[in-house]
C-alpha cells in the first residue's frame, strides 16, 4: 500500500469521486439484476463493498462493514423487490490531548440498492452480522415448471 500525505480536503474530494460500478458493467458477468444506478449514490464509506452470489436455493449478499453495530445497519426491501442496504459508521470521538498522524479509516453513511430478480421471496429475507460482515439471504421462490402434455398423434 503507498502512502501518501493528502490533505483533509483531498481526501473528502477524492471519497466524493469514486462512484459504486454496477455488476452489469464487469466484463464478463451477466448484465441480470446489477447494482442500480442511484442519483448521489457514492462512495462514503470507504465504497462499501457487497459481493452477491446467487446458489441453487437463494441469493447471498456479503457486505464487509469493520467496526459497524449490527444496530447502525438497516436492511430493507422496497418496491417490491429493492433490497436496500444502508448505515452509518461514526466518526471516533476527538479528545483536546490526542495528536492524530493519520486518518485513513473512513466514516458517514453509506447506501447499496440492488433489484432482485422475481424468483424470489422477499417476505422470508433474512440478515445477520458476525465479525464485522452482514450476510443477508434472499430465498429463491421455487420455479414452476411447465406441465407438458404429451399428444397422441392418430394415423
Amino acid at each position: 500500500m503507498i502512502s501518501e500525505n493528502v490533505s483533509d480536503s483531498k481526501l473528502l474530494r477524492r471519497s466524493k469521486e469514486q462512484h459504486v460500478r454496477p455488476v452489469g458493467s464487469i466484463p464478463g458477468l451477466p448484465i441480470t439484476g446489477g447494482a442500480l444506478s442511484v442519483p448521489g449514490e457514492t462512495a462514503s464509506f470507504a465504497n462499501t463493498r457487497i459481493d452477491w452470489k446467487e446458489a441453487p436455493e437463494a441469493h447471498v449478499f456479503k457486505a464487509d462493514l469493520p467496526g459497524v453495530k449490527k444496530e447502525e445497519v438497516k436492511v430493507e426491501v422496497e418496491e417490491g423487490r429493492v433490497l436496500q442496504i444502508s448505515g452509518d459508521r461514526r466518526v471516533e470521538k476527538e479528545e483536546k490531548n490526542d495528536k492524530w498522524h493519520r486518518v485513513e479509516r473512513s466514516s458517514g453513511k453509506f447506501m447499496r440498492r440492488f433489484r432482485l430478480q422475481e424468483n424470489v421471496k422477499v417476505n422470508e429475507v433474512k440478515a445477520a452480522m458476525e465479525n464485522g460482515v452482514l450476510t443477508v439471504t434472499v430465498p429463491k421462490a421455487e420455479v414452476k415448471k411447465p406441465d407438458v402434455k404429451t399428444i397422441n398423434i392418430s394415423g
